[in-house]
């Protein structure tokens, strides 16, 4: 069994066992958490890292997917090794 292979079957089980013991998942498997407040302000917590950054788009790791925010004046406000802020006038969010 290969290492994508290995990390992927304890992702799952992680999250498997999240929802057996009823926790977060994210708490349980490290899962990104996004909260959005208004159109202000996205708080992202267990990031992987930022992949792009300008004042109208900001792309975001979060393991498994890529958190795209959209927007206008688009600034990272703080970040540390697992949260990171984003503030300006937030147009959209994708996931992919």
């Amino acid at each position: 069994m290969g290492t994508v292979e290995k990390r992927q079957k304890r992702e799952g089980l992680l999250e498997r066992t999240a929802q057996v013991l009823d926790l977060p998942g994210d708490v349980v498997a490290g899962l990104p958490r996004v909260e959005l407040t208004g159109s202000r302000e996205l708080r992202m917590e267990n990031h992987k890292g930022i992949l792009a950054y300008g004042t109208e788009e900001i792309h975001v790791s979060g393991g498994k997917l890529i958190l795209k925010i959209r927007g206008k004046g688009l600034e990272l406000k703080a970040m540390n090794a697992s949260e990171l802020l984003i503030t300006g006038e937030i147009e959209g969010v994708d996931l992919t």
